[in-house]
């Protein structure tokens, strides 16, 4: 058994932009943070969502959900292979932090 804490990774929305007239959400601004716990790591990024295509169902604004603005990102970033990337990238962050590879500094006072 490892000793070496297991690093969760949470999605949120920051923020959504929207047209006044319909209330269709057209970017969202979401945030992945990681942390195991004593080091973290995050990303922040938006991304364009088209409007449902003509005749598909449109959830009102007041009723949209953090778990189904998530989804759109999730699927509009590319499914879970990306997810995947995004989390390995988060993870070798906090890697660096726990071991680091690199410093700056002088050797003098």
């Amino acid at each position: 058994m490892s000793d070496t804490p297991t690093i969760q990774y949470t999605w949120s929305i920051a923020n959504l932009e929207r047209h006044t007239a319909d209330g269709v959400v057209y970017t969202a601004h979401y945030r992945v943070d990681a942390t195991d716990g004593v080091y973290s790591s995050g990303a922040y990024g938006s991304i364009g969502l088209e409007a449902p295509a003509e005749g598909d169902p449109v959830i009102p604004y007041s009723e949209l959900t953090p778990d189904t603005v998530i989804g759109w990102v999730k699927e509009k970033l590319g499914g879970p292979e990306k997810i995947d990337e995004i989390h390995a990238a988060l993870e070798q962050q906090i890697l660096e932090q726990r071991q680091p590879t690199k410093a700056a500094g002088v050797p003098w006072n």
